[in-house]
């Protein structure tokens, strides 16, 4: 995994584009946004620079008079790094450097390099490696300084492959690699998954640092790691959760999404949302404070629409509600968001009614069932103590009549079962009350 060692805080200015003047608020929104991820990858912040412009300059990303008055202050604050706000082309960030002087990253590559100072276990590691050298493949021409040339003419040719092409057939041959190292991963969780069947399954899932961890510490008596910083948890954290009277629940805590996330750090880490896909319920955490909360939420909404979970059943927990000013802003948002439930998670609050509704979800999930089975069938008996929760269960004249509880992950499963065995009454099915 690459990743640059650091004896101390970068200084740094960060810029952004505001190509129509009514995405100017928004154009600077993104570069709080991404002061905060600077910091988090350990750069001091000295300047925000936006320019406003018809479109995007093809060779600087910004103009070029811009591009000189950011030369100048580079020197005057000397200033080591210049951290851009959209994605740059290898032919932007060559030509910036070549005007500059300095070293330019952009939004997606400070987001790998946060990533790949914070991924701890083996598989974020690898998840991270893998995104970062998917971004790293087509930029080789900026990236690698000792590139060989070839000259025409007698004796001059080369050994029939440039560096370059050497660099970029083993950088795929590596992706291939760590691919193949995620896949056998993913195998593995999805054997553990189904060794936890008979748990409902829980997500939480949210817009980073929301407060996903804190809740999940707050729920599960547990200690994750928690900070005030953005993409604290990179790992899948699953703890059980018992809600009352007596149901058992695992929850998961997942990586937190954020705006314009590159794409290829959203695949590299398939394998750890694959949690969010394979979830009963999920739980969306919002910082209800935030002053973006509107289109912070709409980014994980996309998020989940782009990993294909957006048909699941959702709660909206609106978090940090300590902090909240003006309470009318709660009676705003239960107009809007349903089902949801306001809770601080750090300090403790409503996290009983948090329990509650979730348990009713829970119950709206599950599905009455009755069936009867010949007493000969004692195996399929068995396989469906396992499927359903067995709520009643009689013997008369060879055979055996059934009632259970079934999940809406578990139906169809049940239904193949019975419908094989010859089950008589499948599915007598009606919902059960909240």
């Amino acid at each position: 995994m690459i990743e640059l060692a650091r004896d101390e805080k970068e200084r740094a200015a960060v810029v952004g584009l505001a190509t129509h003047g009514s995405m100017k608020r928004q154009a600077e929104e993104y570069l709080d946004e991404l002061v905060l991820l600077a910091d988090t990858a350990g750069a001091t912040v000295l300047h925000k620079i936006l320019q406003e412009r018809g479109r995007i300059d093809p060779a600087l990303y910004i103009g070029k008079g811009k591009v000189e008055q950011l030369a100048q202050l580079v020197e005057a604050d000397n200033l080591s790094l210049i951290i851009f706000d959209d994605d740059l082309s290898p032919a932007q960030v060559r030509n910036l450097e070549s005007a500059i002087k300095r070293k330019i990253i952009d939004r997606s590559g400070l987001i790998l390099d946060i990533f790949a100072a914070r991924a701890k276990t083996n598989e974020a590691r690898i998840q991270v490696e893998l995104a970062q050298l998917q971004y790293l493949l087509p930029r080789l021409t900026r990236q690698w300084t000792h590139l060989s040339k070839q000259y025409g003419g007698i004796g001059t040719k080369g050994p029939g492959e440039t560096q370059i092409e050497t660099d970029r057939r083993k950088i795929r041959e590596r992706i291939s690699h760590l691919k193949k190292k995620l896949e056998k991963i993913s195998r593995q969780r999805e054997i553990r998954r189904r060794r936890r069947t008979d748990c409902f399954n829980v997500s939480l899932v949210g817009y980073t640092n929301a407060g996903k961890s804190t809740l999940l510490n707050a729920l599960s008596d547990s200690h994750v790691f928690v900070e005030n910083r953005l993409f604290a948890t990179l790992d899948t954290t699953t703890r059980t959760v018992l809600l009352p009277p007596s149901t058992k629940i695992l929850l998961s805590d997942t990586v937190g999404f954020i705006r314009k996330l590159p794409h290829h750090l959203v695949a590299s880490f398939t394998s750890t949302l694959e949690e969010v896909i394979d979830a009963d319920v999920l739980l969306h955490v919002i910082d209800t404070c935030h002053p973006q909360l509107d289109e912070q939420i709409a980014t994980v909404i996309r998020t989940l629409d782009e990993l294909g979970a957006s048909h699941k059943p959702l709660l909206h927990i609106f978090n940090k509600i300590d902090a909240l000013h003006d309470r009318f802003i709660m009676h705003d948002l239960q107009s809007r968001f349903s089902p949801c439930v306001f809770v601080s998670a750090e300090r403790g609050i409503n996290l009983s009614g948090l329990k509650e509704m979730l348990g009713v979800m829970i119950r709206q999930s599950f599905q009455e069932i009755s069936f009867t089975l010949p007493v000969s069938e004692y195996k399929a008996l068995s396989s469906l103590h396992e499927l359903t929760e067995i709520t009643e269960q009689t013997y008369e004249d060879g055979v055996v009549v059934v009632k259970a509880r079934v999940s809406a992950k578990h139906k169809e499963e049940v239904a193949r079962m019975l419908k094989s065995i010859g089950g008589i009454g499948v599915p007598a099915q009606r919902q059960l009350p909240h």
